[in-house]
């Protein structure tokens, strides 16, 4: 056999089979179920879809979304009256098509060779996925057995790095119900609507590209206020509530589409607070009290010297390392906050697309730093 033309492909190809095989065998019994591609079909996908990053189209990056799913297994599919060959010249001319978020190109096959079928926006659970993020920058990523909430990525691949996703992070000591629940699959990890929230503000901080920090601390408290520079600069009376509304009050099946909608934009007002100078605090249920608020040490607290740094990715090890080896001021306040609020937890979007989200850990009686950005990709 000839090496491929993109060898990561082949290294992450069947690790990723694996993956699928594993899931779909403990997954429960469903009307519908995805298709498991085997490993010379997930090579071929992300070696085209490779090539087809490096491309333009009129000068634009495309922004495309494989899902391995045959058209008869998806409800009003979009098809071409002409399969289209699966390779990097039509998908890149494809892109401007299919580049609004979820529209996938299904990808099929007709003995050994790979076809595009068309465009679908419904996928059976568990359907692998392809998604094109930016030049040499590719995840493979399932749906979930529900049609809302992320997907849960399984690997990234950048450029000759392959980084697989390690599921048995979420169980870690002390393991914040985010970091679980962007890990494991509805059916070992469900996630309630206030963590999917959670999950909305988390990819929304990182897509606005500024960088910024949400503090999110217990509802019915002002312990919080010990560790912030008062009078903060932009506090909010009353506390606004809508997304604390939508995101626990109740909605029937009717209102649901426009329900997601209104979420969307409340997590995105949201999230746009954490772009000015200063953190931004929430309460656990999703009040906002403040932002542009500046962190100092509580009176009488120590100084956060060391923070446990993991990764969900098969073979890091956690790391005690100093909390400016993570970035900058943000990183640096951020720790010390979990450091003097024990029951609060922060969350830190880097300018270059790292994410961080910092708890404090009773079993080492530190704070760890869980670097998640591989998961909200």
């Amino acid at each position: 056999m000839t090496q491929p033309a993109y060898p990561a492909a082949r290294a992450a190809a069947a690790r990723i089979h694996a993956h699928f095989e594993r899931h779909l065998a403990t997954a429960p019994q469903a009307k519908r179920r995805a298709a498991v591609p085997d490993a010379r079909t997930i090579e071929a996908m992300i070696e085209t879809a490779f090539w087809a990053s490096l491309r333009r189209e009129e000068g634009l990056i495309p922004r495309i979304s494989l899902a391995f799913v045959a058209p008869e297994a998806v409800d009003w599919p979009l098809i071409f009256q002409r399969q289209l060959p699966l390779g990097a010249q039509p998908l890149t001319r494809l892109g401007p098509a299919v580049e609004r978020p979820g529209i996938h190109l299904g990808v099929w096959r007709d003995g050994e060779q790979l076809f595009v079928w068309g465009a679908t926006r419904d996928l059976p659970p568990f359907c692998a996925v392809l998604e094109v993020v930016a030049p040499g920058l590719l995840v493979v990523k399932h749906s979930r057995e529900s049609e809302s909430g992320k997907f849960v990525n399984v690997a990234v691949l950048q450029g000759d790095e392959v980084k697989i996703i390690n599921e048995q992070s979420g169980s870690v000591p002390d393991c914040p119900d985010l970091l679980t629940s962007l890990i494991g699959p509805e059916t070992q990890h469900a996630a309630s609507e206030s963590v999917s929230v959670l999950i909305r503000l988390a990819v929304s901080m990182r897509a606005h590209g500024r960088g910024g920090s949400l503090l999110v601390v217990p509802a019915n408290t002002e312990h919080w206020r010990e560790s912030l520079v008062q009078p903060i600069q932009y506090a909010l009376t009353p506390p606004f509530s809508g997304l604390a509304k939508l995101a626990h009050g109740n909605v029937s099946e009717d209102l649901d589409h426009r329900w997601a909608d209104a979420i969307g934009h409340a997590v995105d007002g949201v999230a746009g607070l954490t772009a000015v100078d200063g953190a931004t605090v929430i309460t656990s249920r999703y009040e906002v009290l403040a932002f542009g608020a500046k962190i100092v040490r509580r009176d009488g607290s120590a100084q956060v010297n060391e923070v446990i740094l993991t990764e969900p990715i098969e073979g890091a090890r956690a790391e005690i390392v100093e909390p400016s080896q993570l970035g900058g001021t943000r990183h640096l306040s951020a720790a010390q906050f979990v450091r003097d609020q024990h029951d609060a937890m922060a969350l830190v979007a880097s300018q270059d697309g790292r994410f961080t989200v910092f708890v404090w850990s009773p079993c080492e009686n530190m704070v760890r730093a869980h670097r998640i950005e591989v998961l909200l990709l």
